[in-house]
């Protein structure tokens, strides 16, 4: 199914989801930033249910994993059938195509940067107890985690994948300058932020953010960026010195 958008306009970035739950990916990404993109032509979303290409009359599109072992595992043809409906969908003949997969690569902002400038992709979402290798192989190109734990199904990672990669298309957050602000922009974390009131529960916003000196607020946070990033994540910090020769 496709979620469509008002205007004409080729999208900039296309996404297309092999998944056996499409009501949750499209429900998620209809929202809030991501839903506006597509409203504004931007994005475009299309879901491919893997459970539409049964192998038999029973609708089976999973089945034991030879060798034994517990629950069950995404059979082959089902999954390359969907495949091929979305690149049907996506109408390009060699796009990346990735699975969602604990084993994979980590997500980091340069990846989610370098996919943003694809025109589409697809995404393959795998449940149960993963999905036969051979057709990994076979279609996928790239494998991304998004952290060093095991969820139930790929869906959850697909939708942080995605919002992700937005973020990072031109005009999707009407303010190009906060995709670069926000964490790991910079190879830092984000420093600080405050609104009003000035004071709340006995707390003060910082000086330096009062004062209406530029060049103070961006010492201030550069500042705060370090000491967060070298409090929290040593190992991004370690980097961010490491390339620019500091280290």
């Amino acid at each position: 199914m496709t979620v469509r958008y008002e205007h004409s306009d080729e999208p900039r970035l296309r996404f297309v989801v092999l998944t056996l739950f499409p009501d949750l990916i499209r429900d998620a990404f209809s929202w809030g930033m991501t839903g506006r993109a597509m409203a504004d032509g931007l994005l475009s979303l299309d879901t491919v249910n893997i459970r539409d290409y049964p192998v038999n009359a029973y609708g089976s599109i999973d089945d034991e994993p030879y060798g034994g072992g517990a629950g069950m595992l995404m059979m082959c043809e089902p999954v390359r059938k969907a495949y091929e409906e979305g690149l049907r969908r996506l109408e390009r003949k060699s796009p990346r195509v990735i699975y969602m997969d604990p084993g994979g690569e980590r997500l980091t902002e340069e990846k989610a940067l370098e996919l943003s400038k694809e025109e589409g992709f697809i995404i393959l979402c795998g449940h149960y107890e993963g999905i036969d290798e051979r057709v990994l192989l076979e279609v996928a190109t790239d494998r991304i985690s998004i952290g060093d734990y095991v969820l139930t199904g790929g869906e959850l990672p697909a939708l942080v994948l995605m919002d992700a990669v937005s973020r990072l298309v031109p005009g999707v957050l009407h303010n190009e300058e906060s995709a670069m602000d926000e964490s790991f922009g910079h190879g830092l974390l984000e420093y600080p932020q405050y609104t009003r009131p000035r004071q709340w529960h006995g707390m003060e916003v910082p000086q330096e953010l009062l004062s209406g000196d530029h060049k103070k607020v961006s010492q201030y946070r550069e500042r705060e960026a370090r000491r967060r990033t070298q409090a929290v994540r040593p190992d991004l910090y370690e980097k961010y010195l490491r390339d620019r020769g500091i280290w």
